[in-house]
């Protein structure tokens, strides 16, 4: 029984050492609503493309997202590293520029990348080119950092997620 409540203790210990961030500072970064200029800015930086995280008011898989997953500091940074992360609200009348310059707004860009439930992440290439969509919630931490590392390590060009995720 006394192993068990170190054991207990330790896992709580760890875990409540987990740095966390608000992800609204400190995982998305604030966009221009132009994504031929984010697709320049992401090419200067040596990032290897763009994130787009679709979400709604109320959504309670995207809050769950956002209080256990994106305000991970580990999460962020390694995020951060790779890609420019922007959110999208799919009910916005924001408007913006697509990926190929034409005038739209958050609502209308979401149903023409066939947005249909939230959260959905959509990441394009430097060339703003979809090249790897998941809808719905990550199951945790690590299944959100394996998603970053199958679109940064290339592996969607020969590969589904699902088919890369049972190999790790």
């Amino acid at each position: 029984m006394r192993q068990l409540f170190i054991a207990f203790f330790m896992l709580f210990a760890v875990s409540a050492q987990a740095e966390t961030r608000d992800p609204g500072s400190h995982f998305f970064q604030p966009k221009f609503g132009d994504f031929p200029a984010e697709l320049k800015a992401a090419k200067e930086q040596g990032k290897k493309g763009i994130f787009l995280f679709f979400e709604m008011d109320d959504c309670p898989f995207c809050e769950r997202m956002k209080s256990t997953i994106l305000n991970q500091a580990d999460v962020q940074d390694a995020y951060r590293a790779q890609f420019l992360l922007y959110p999208i609200d799919v009910n916005g009348d924001t408007p913006m520029t697509d990926f190929q310059g034409k005038h739209t707004t958050e609502k209308a860009f979401a149903l023409a990348n066939r947005v249909r439930a939230t959260p959905t992440m959509l990441f394009f290439d430097l060339d703003g080119k979809l090249v790897t969509r998941h809808t719905g919630p990550t199951k945790d931490k690590a299944e959100f950092l394996l998603l970053g590392r199958y679109v940064t390590e290339g592996v969607y060009k020969t590969e589904p997620f699902t088919k890369y995720k049972q190999g790790k």
